[in-house]
């Protein structure tokens, strides 16, 4: 009975063919710099995982993110940026060029990531899993909220501030 219980988890587990991520902090991914970051490196933060773009009409939320990121970090909020030029071809530039334009314009200290997409055919691991359960972005900056231990809590739609009530009571609800 013990033997087919866990033949039956590690057949649900798999998906065509593919081992099922059970959890962010399983993946790696690159950073900015193009250096392989894994995601165990945050278990016990709470993340919160955002699409950017520096030619957006939502760009200047990278200074409200890197506030949230400054007063949130000591608590244990980490804020990843996953460039994405999924949208309107708003993030055309390099990862040179976007960590540039980020630490200038935004003075951004939260780790950025190697651009990525969001959906659609070559669809990031990172975003196979965040939209599993929850919406795909429709825009640049939709924002998951994902807890310490490395599922997803809440998805928040691009226009969703990072001064916004809500997401902010989500996130103290998550470093509780």
């Amino acid at each position: 009975m013990m033997m087919t219980l866990t033949v039956l988890l590690a057949a649900a587990a798999v998906t065509s063919g593919k081992e099922q991520t059970m959890s962010l902090h399983e993946l790696t991914v690159n950073t900015i710099d193009l250096k392989p970051q894994p995601l165990a490196d945050f278990k016990g933060k709470v993340l919160l995982v955002v699409n950017t773009a520096s030619e957006c009409g939502n760009t200047p939320q990278y200074a409200g993110l890197e506030k949230l990121y400054e007063e949130y970090k000591g608590r244990g909020l980490v804020v990843l940026g996953f460039p994405s030029n999924d949208f309107g071809g708003q993030e055309p530039g390099s990862e040179a060029e976007i960590k540039t334009f980020c630490s200038t314009r935004y003075k951004v200290s939260f780790p950025l990531f190697q651009k990525v997409k969001t959906k659609g055919e070559g669809q990031s691991a990172v975003y196979q899993f965040l939209t599993r359960k929850h919406e795909p972005p429709e825009w640049n900056f939709h924002k998951y909220l994902v807890g310490k231990d490395g599922q997803v809590l809440r998805s928040f739609k691009a226009r969703t501030p990072p001064e916004d009530k809500d997401l902010r009571e989500a996130i103290e609800t998550a470093l509780r």
